[in-house]
């Protein structure tokens, strides 16, 4: 198999390419892969050792398409999965992950060293901070906000049997807000406005515009009695 050409982020965002054989001693012969059938958007700049377009296994490089949107900001690292659909404005931290088949919509923020998995739906407006963990099946609405440390769960029974045909991602609604370091049980529904608190362990259903804290996470206020809110 020929080795793909070392390509390298310029000043203006346009890709030459040069020799492979002059940085072979510190790289595997290329600084970033851009693999078949990934349409990026105008404006879009990618740094070094970026890869998009990754085929999941089971599929062939080129084989699912891979759309990227006007603007987008991809950072050092970042491995993107291919038959993901990602709208404008889409940008990420250094080292973040997305795996395949994913429907992410416009002006969305992955940080640094965030994982988002498979077959996730998240809205336009989105914030995940640095090493956010949202698994497949999950749903992220317009507008909401995880912060750093951020773990969601979708296999209440980890090992068990038909574990893989039980997996329920959170469902995140729009505006809600995640603390740092909290944990989402499978399956929980985090509903409109809410606040969780950081550290929080969501075993249950969050109700719109309420506070929880604690583990497991219970509600404390409404959201509407803080100031900062109104």
């Amino acid at each position: 198999m020929k080795t793909p050409p070392l390509k390298r982020k310029t000043r203006n965002s346009k890709f030459k390419i040069r020799n492979s054989k002059t940085r072979q001693r510190r790289t595997t012969n290329y600084e970033l892969r851009i693999l078949p059938n990934v349409q990026l958007g105008i404006g879009s700049s990618i740094g070094d050792y970026c890869v998009i377009g990754e085929p999941p296994r089971g599929n062939k490089p080129g084989e699912l398409e891979t759309h990227i949107g006007a603007r987008a900001v991809i950072r050092s690292h970042t491995v993107i999965y291919a038959g993901n659909i990602i709208g404008d404005d889409f940008q990420t931290g250094h080292g973040a992950l997305v795996r395949e088949e994913n429907r992410i919509g416009n002006n969305v923020s992955i940080g640094s060293h965030t994982i988002v998995e498979h077959h996730v739906v998240i809205g336009n407006n989105v914030r995940l901070h640095s090493n956010v963990f949202v698994p497949e099946f999950s749903v992220l609405e317009d507008d909401c906000w995880l912060g750093p440390n951020v773990v969601v769960t979708n296999a209440r029974y980890p090992r068990s049997h038909n574990v893989k045909e039980q997996l329920r991602g959170a469902t995140i609604k729009r505006g809600a807000k995640i603390g740092a370091n909290a944990t989402l049980l499978p399956g929980v529904v985090i509903g409109e406005n809410a606040l969780v608190g950081a550290g929080a362990v969501v075993t249950r259903d969050v109700p719109a515009g309420a506070v929880v804290v604690g583990n497991p996470a219970r509600v404390a206020r409404c959201v509407v009695e803080i100031e900062e809110y109104r």
